[in-house]
């Protein structure tokens, strides 16, 4: 196996939502760089299959896991401390989107939605601390999204719920850095993976199809590259994705009035 990035060979890498799309793109991507990688979602099924597709297959750890669940993050931790005993990196990459109008939007999915994108990964990060911190600071990794910097049509709480963790994970950064802790946040644009199939719709039900700008988009496997390459190279603010995406972030940061001139004529869904 040729090692690309020996920035983190041997490296004990905790990815959320690791079944698919990106997750399972930042494993593959991971794990040719020499990772020991702990892979995490609900579908231990489909655990097996990314672990059976890795370099050194053996090495890497499955712990099947709703992230929603508190009790079962904390068994998971200790399952790792016992049988790792040590964690570098955790990507908190787990998360559902949305795709409905904020006037069709139920509370109940509102909820949801900031269960899984916010609560979930907080609580988590939290219970995390004490191993990444054990041998003077590892990294933690927030996966956000463009919608969390600029907010669009179809996305109102999960562009929230992100934008939430992008500023919570600030804090974090600010509060733990003199332990020897970093934070990245990571803000895709439109990624080819399933996450518009499963975006709920104002009801919480599944939209159960794939956008056209989904279906356009970069492939999982450049994002990961790109990815990996911003994380080893130290950097904490992220943005990856199309000219319009790269744009509407860098409008966001110099002129916010131009931004919500620009958003409503976007076409987003």
């Amino acid at each position: 196996m040729t090692i690309k990035h020996t920035a983190v060979n041997n490296k004990v890498i905790w990815i959320t939502g690791a079944s698919g799309g990106i997750g399972e793109a930042l494993a593959r991507e991971l794990a040719a760089d020499g990772a020991r990688l702990i892979l995490s979602a609900r579908r231990q099924s489909e655990l097996e299959r990314v672990r059976t597709s890795l370099p050194n297959a053996a090495a890497h750890l499955i712990l099947a896991l709703d992230i929603t669940d508190s009790q079962a993050i904390g068994l998971a931790i200790n399952t790792i401390s016992a049988q790792i005993g040590g964690l570098d990196w955790l990507i908190n990459n787990a998360g559902i989107s949305q795709r409905a109008l904020i006037t069709d939007t139920t509370l109940d999915t509102e909820r949801k939605l900031f269960e899984v994108d916010y609560f979930s990964q907080i609580n988590l990060t939290r219970q995390a601390l004490p191993l990444l911190l054990a041998d003077g600071g590892g990294k933690v990794v927030f996966v956000s999204s463009v919608a969390g910097l600029v907010g669009t049509q179809y996305r109102g709480s999960y562009s929230a719920a992100k934008a939430a963790l992008h500023l919570w994970a600030n804090s974090l950064r600010a509060e733990l850095f003199a332990q020897g802790l970093t934070v990245a946040t990571i803000f895709p644009g439109f990624v080819k993976t399933e996450v518009s199939r499963n975006a709920l719709t104002g009801d919480g039900s599944a939209l159960g199809e794939m956008d056209d700008a989904q279906a356009k988009a970069m492939s999982a496997e450049l994002f990961a590259e790109k990815a990996v390459k911003a994380l080893i190279n130290g950097k904490s603010y992220i943005v990856i994705g199309g000219l319009k995406e790269r744009l509407g972030a860098w409008v966001s940061r110099l002129s916010p009035e131009l931004l919500y001139k620009m958003i409503p004529k976007s076409k987003v869904r």
